[in-house]
């Protein structure tokens, strides 16, 4: 096999917060076979004919951080994602992926953010040709309220981030000027994080990847309402068996996740599920079963009414793998980062929901023919953006 030249100046650059993890060591495994054999990975990714200025089979190289003291090939046959004859072929290569520890617990936040910028700087001498992203995929968080914080000084003397390391992780990368995928349920777009995006020209989209069971209520919800079929209630189980799901099962760092599940619906349908109940009835559980591993099952029962109030339902089960579905997503949204970045756009992406159970920014486009329709003028406007600049740039070689 013969990998792409890395030293491409459209080549990816991920630096994965988390890299270790099922995501994360699967997202290593399809970086690389982009690499080798774009033809197994490309297919699976919305970007491979939406974006432009960038080749379909563009490389990406990857670095990281991760707290697991195993080498990246040990934690990708221990997440038991992909089996040996997919990821071995490219065992080599990925012996070569370097991640780092994180900061250590004892340094401030200033003090970590300065780390992990000297780490980005490093990475990027490391492959200097590269274009470089953040991708957030660290275990779901206790949610903290950090909008008091009125500036990036009064974080740092004010903030213990031993709870939400990611607040390091994106503040670091805002000031390099390395865009950011925040894939995790955990808030980091926040308001201090976002001036700074938006002063530097740095694009940021979040929050929480919408990968299995919340896509698909987003496209059912979104029928539903569209035929003015009247939702009565809505009960969904998620179990697996992953790191993932053994976090989740602490009440503290599941709450914004399972808040995120709930409040998406609402939003779609334009009124409170369960309202004549006097409480909601949309209700989301999320279950730790171990012998699931990566390999996660979900079940809706959908209630609704129809005609005359008559009563009609709907029964959905989902057996998916949740790596398998999340890498793609992953790949796509730091391509879609490198293109908007390029064309001007800094801070928050909104048109980007199509991702995100919790889209971030101004009036993101809650169904899902609005996510599609508004990623569809997203793609438009950077392509007019990039051709404009495309035609400037020629013009000042005359």
């Amino acid at each position: 096999m013969t990998a792409s030249d890395p030293s491409n100046s459209q080549s990816l650059l991920l630096m994965i917060a988390g890299a270790k993890g099922a995501v994360g060591s699967t997202v290593a495994v399809a970086s690389t076979a982009m690499r080798y054999q774009p033809e197994l990975v490309l297919p699976s990714l919305t970007t491979k004919h939406m974006l432009p200025g960038l080749d379909s089979s563009q490389p990406v190289q990857v670095v990281g951080w991760d707290a697991t003291d195993t080498t990246l090939l040990a934690a990708i046959g221990a997440q038991g994602v992909l089996s040996e004859d997919i990821w071995k072929p490219y065992a080599d290569e990925l012996e070569q992926v370097q991640v780092r520890t994180p900061p250590s617990d004892s340094l401030d936040l200033k003090g970590q953010v300065e780390q992990l910028n000297q780490d980005i700087q490093e990475f990027r001498a490391l492959y200097p040709n590269t274009k470089a992203v953040l991708i957030n995929l660290l275990p779901a968080a206790v949610t903290e309220n950090l909008h008091r914080f009125k500036s990036l000084s009064q974080l740092y003397s004010e903030f213990d981030p031993i709870n939400l390391p990611d607040l390091s992780y994106t503040i670091a990368a805002v000031l390099a000027g390395v865009p950011v995928v925040n894939f995790t349920p955990n808030e980091v777009e926040i308001p201090v994080v976002i001036n700074e995006a938006v002063k530097r020209g740095v694009t940021i989209s979040g929050r929480d990847g919408k990968t299995g069971q919340t896509y698909l209520k987003v496209v059912l919800a979104s029928a539903l309402k569209a035929r003015n079929l009247f939702v009565d209630g809505w009960y969904s189980l998620n179990i697996l068996g992953n790191q993932d799901g053994k976090n989740l099962m602490d009440p503290k760092r599941a709450a914004g996740k399972l808040s995120n599940k709930t409040e998406i619906l609402d939003e779609i349908l334009g009124y409170p599920v369960g309202e004549r109940y006097g409480v909601s009835s949309h209700q989301v559980q999320i279950g730790y079963y171990p012998p699931r591993g990566d390999a996660k099952e979900a079940w809706d029962v959908i209630d609704f009414f129809g005609l005359f109030g008559l009563p009609m339902s709907i029964r959905l089960n989902l057996q998916g793998r949740d790596s398998v579905l999340a890498t793609p997503l992953v790949l796509d949204l730091a391509r879609w980062m490198v293109v908007l970045q390029g064309a001007g756009r800094s801070g928050p992406i909104p048109e980007l929901a199509f991702y995100y159970k919790q889209p971030v920014g101004d009036d993101p486009p809650v169904t899902f023919q609005d996510q599609l329709s508004r990623l569809r003028e997203l793609a438009l406007e950077c392509e007019k953006v990039l051709a404009d600049k495309g035609r400037e740039a020629e013009g000042s070689k005359q």
